[in-house]
């Protein structure tokens, strides 16, 4: 028992670094797989040589392609999936079920109705508003999206002295099915590639990323998960029971508010950058829990370093799979996802949770 405890404690302590480490091993793996394969010791002579340390004679496209296609992209897919890993775990957090998902309640279809609205009718915008928001104006818009998706959805879930998650749920798919259909309409003034654009992104493409798009996005993603992160007092005090964490001291209304935000800011502008990308939030903060425990100090910033991994590792295979083409990523975080999130529902229902 006494050794046990030990091991527990010893696991959570070092739970951080460990993830922190694999992150850093998958991110450096990935670098060197694709269609243009780049060897661990190529990849070590090419930063060398960046920084004026060595002279090598390696293939230039293999420089061009790490710097300018594989760098960006893997930056971009950790930003990503730390937005989505925190805030599936923050949400989860406030409503207290581990069913919750950002694209469950209506987060990712907001954000992509906004996202749509620059993509198809950018050109309806006033040029004032294009001017004030420049470059931020597809993750604002996907934010603004976002935000009015998923408040609608709590609104609906919300009673006197609690959420109701079964309301949660089903108003989310609800909401999820309205925003599906704001989006057909959208596509259908669509030109023909436009079409094709939105037919690849609707399935999550990490092929887009660039320095000037990770620029642009990283404050909205890394300002907001920071915040979240937080919070992890708050959202322990609530996983007691939000009576319990009223009489702490917390005021459990404005964490959620603020956690559905930050939320909304954070996947609104994931979802700007590579479309909708599923069951990430799912996934990851329910993994970590089970493998670190339920304390959020943990689980946060667990999440967001797991969504990261799993990202990255879902990214490797849909760029190796069907080779020199590439599959949509969602595709493949659906393949991963669903069979976990059926398990997750037939736990629930065994424990009277739903």
């Amino acid at each position: 028992m006494i050794v046990h405890s030990i091991v527990k404690k010893n696991s959570k302590a070092l739970a951080i670094p460990l993830l922190s480490v694999l992150l850093l091993v998958i991110f450096i793996i990935s670098l060197g797989i694709g269609a243009v394969r780049i060897s661990g010791l190529e990849i070590i002579y090419l930063f060398l040589e960046n920084m004026g340390l060595v002279n090598v004679e390696i293939e230039e496209v293999k420089a061009i392609v790490l710097y300018d296609i594989r760098l960006p992209r893997l930056f971009q897919t950790v930003l990503i999936g730390a937005a989505l890993g925190a805030s599936g775990a923050a949400l989860q957090g406030i409503f207290r079920n581990p069913l919750v998902e950002p694209g469950l309640i209506g987060i990712s279809g907001g954000a992509a109705v906004g996202a749509v609205v620059v993509i198809i009718f950018g050109g309806l915008i006033t040029q004032v508003v294009k001017d004030i928001l420049g470059v931020y104006i597809l993750p604002v818009f996907a934010f603004i999206g976002s935000l009015v998706a998923t408040l609608t959805v709590y609104y609906i879930a919300k009673s006197v002295s609690k959420t109701n998650v079964t309301l949660l749920i089903l108003a989310g798919v609800a909401i999820m099915a309205l925003c599906q259909a704001l989006i057909g309409l959208g596509i259908f003034y669509a030109d023909d590639n436009q079409i094709r654009t939105y037919n690849f992104w609707i399935l999550g493409d990490l092929s887009g990323g660039t320095w000037e798009k990770i620029i642009t996005a990283a404050p909205l993603i890394i300002l907001p998960v920071i915040l979240i992160l937080r919070h992890n007092k708050s959202l322990n005090a609530i996983s007691i029971g939000e009576a319990e964490a009223y009489h702490m001291g917390v005021d459990v209304e404005r964490v959620k508010y603020v956690i559905i935000i930050l939320s909304a800011l954070a996947v609104g502008t994931a979802v700007s950058l590579a479309g909708i990308i599923a069951f990430i939030g799912l996934v990851i903060p329910h993994l970590v829990r089970l493998a670190f425990g339920p304390d959020h100090k943990i689980v946060l910033s667990g999440s967001a370093l797991g969504g990261g991994i799993l990202l990255m590792v879902a990214d490797m295979i849909a760029r190796t799979v069907v080779s020199p083409a590439e599959l949509p990523i969602g595709i493949i975080t659906a393949i991963l996802g669903t069979p976990f999130f059926i398990y997750l529902l037939i736990t629930a229902k065994k424990k009277k949770m739903i």
